[in-house]
């Protein structure tokens, strides 16, 4: 599916079942998605996805506790002409901090800016809930250079995305968990511990899980 197709826009979708299909099946878009200990594709063997659409056609998610290597945001900013080298060290504070992830396997050479909904471009920002918005294009970037971008914001580079009832499958033979919406394990800075987290929001304890457990 087209990752940055706009949809009707209603409220926040709280819980699965805000949303249904006509056979009476829940979509998650808004929701968050923790791969279950089990996973077998290594490209999301313990990833934390935020789902920014799900519906009839398929879906499509940010993973977002996956640093993308050595790539520095700055520098990015550099070899996209938006500023100049010298510039670097003038950068607010959240440009300068900004981290840079690693969205998932599909078009990775395309960048996505996951971002709280204090910032908006027309006819280039898709709300996905009261509270977070994606963009995917360079005007945001140059906004955040500049310091008048979203207060909270992760670039990843690639998404991942699912056929039509690809996902449903796979969370229907246990591959993965949801939850409701975190924004501090979108946009929190400890990386690394963002899995974990995930699993204690819902009251889960990893050691305990097996590919027979249950759905979230």
């Amino acid at each position: 599916m087209d990752p940055t197709r706009k949809r009707p826009l209603g409220g926040r979708r709280k819980t699965a079942d805000a949303d249904k299909d006509e056979s009476g099946r829940g979509y998650l878009d808004g929701q968050m998605l923790i791969a279950m200990p089990v996973m077998e594709d290594p490209r999301f063997a313990h990833s934390v996805i935020y789902l920014c659409a799900h519906s009839s056609e398929g879906a499509m998610g940010i993973v977002v506790n996956r640093p993308a290597g050595s790539i520095d945001f700055p520098e990015l900013l550099v070899q996209l002409d938006i500023i100049q080298k010298a510039d670097q060290i003038r950068l607010p504070e959240n440009a300068g901090s900004m981290k840079v992830l690693r969205g998932g396997p599909m078009d990775t050479g395309r960048g996505f800016v996951l971002h709280s909904s204090d910032f908006f471009i027309q006819d280039a920002t898709l709300p996905i809930d009261d509270q977070i918005c994606l963009t995917a294009t360079v005007d945001i970037l140059k906004a955040i250079a500049k310091g008048a971008g979203p207060k909270h914001a992760i670039l990843a580079l690639g998404y991942a995305g699912w056929a039509p009832g690809q996902l449903e499958t796979e969370i229907q033979h246990n591959g993965w968990l949801h939850c409701d919406a975190d924004p501090d394990l979108i946009f929190g800075r400890d990386i690394e511990e963002k899995y974990l987290r995930a699993l204690r929001k819902i009251g889960i304890d990893p050691g305990m899980l097996s590919n027979e457990a249950g759905h979230a």
